[in-house]
């Protein structure tokens, strides 16, 4: 397969995994469309300053379904060859029974829900021929949970996994590739400092991931090792 350029949208770009991946498709000459929730200058702004016109910057906050269908109004016209959702949050490492409700609600709207409003809102903008893609987890797997820990930031991927699986299954004849990525446990405000992966050892081998598999069509659930995840 071909590592050939197109047009993306990264949604969740201001730091972190985002900033990196929109950084690393705009290294291999993709033109990246890429969303901060505005508000203040960050990391991703010094990147489209030194990205010779290959980063545009889009203001988004994917909770607010209002602002979804702005910038879908703003992108009207637009190729999007692939489509990619990063970006949640994790809640407090406690049992799910002492999460406050609104905290509940608060991960499951910004991990599962909001991505799917996404995808709803803008795969008009994406061809037969492209990818939607949203960055899960393992710790999403049901069948890997042998641990336990981080309830509910699990419990919101394994919906996000689960929602993802409930609209390949009800859109069978869509053509487009559709992809949950496990990016592995990183060095993030997410992940923790003692993470065993640096962003720069797992971001590059994400794109290699979702590029060698962005004509496969159907879903899949794969790690940066290219490994599949099992559900």
């Amino acid at each position: 397969m071909t590592d050939t350029a197109g047009t993306a949208l990264v949604v969740g770009a201001s730091r972190a995994l985002g900033l990196a991946l929109t950084e690393e498709l705009a290294a291999r000459d993709w033109t990246v469309i890429a969303t901060t929730r505005g508000g203040r200058r960050t990391g991703l702004h010094d990147l489209a300053e030194r990205a010779h016109g290959r980063v545009e910057i889009e203001t988004l906050d994917m909770t607010d379904a209002d602002q979804i269908a702005d910038l879908g109004r703003r992108l009207a016209g637009r190729g999007i060859d692939l489509l990619f959702i990063n970006g949640a949050i994790a809640g407090d490492n406690v049992p799910a029974s002492e999460v406050p409700v609104e905290e509940f609600a608060t991960v499951m709207v910004t991990n599962a829900l909001s991505p799917m409003r996404v995808i709803a809102a803008l795969e008009h903008l994406v061809p037969p021929t492209g990818t939607i893609g949203v960055m899960s987890s393992r710790q999403g797997s049901i069948s890997l949970n042998t641990n336990g820990g981080n309830d509910v930031y699990r419990a919101s991927k394994a919906a996000l996994n689960q929602l993802m699986r409930s609209r390949a299954a009800r859109h069978s004849d869509d053509p487009r590739t559709l992809l949950l990525i496990h990016p592995g446990h990183v060095q993030t405000d997410l992940g923790g400092a003692g993470a065993p992966l640096a962003i720069a050892d797992s971001v590059p081998r994400v794109v290699d991931v979702i590029l060698a598999h962005r004509h496969d069509g159907g879903l899949h659930f794969l790690a940066y090792t290219d490994e599949t995840v099992p559900w």
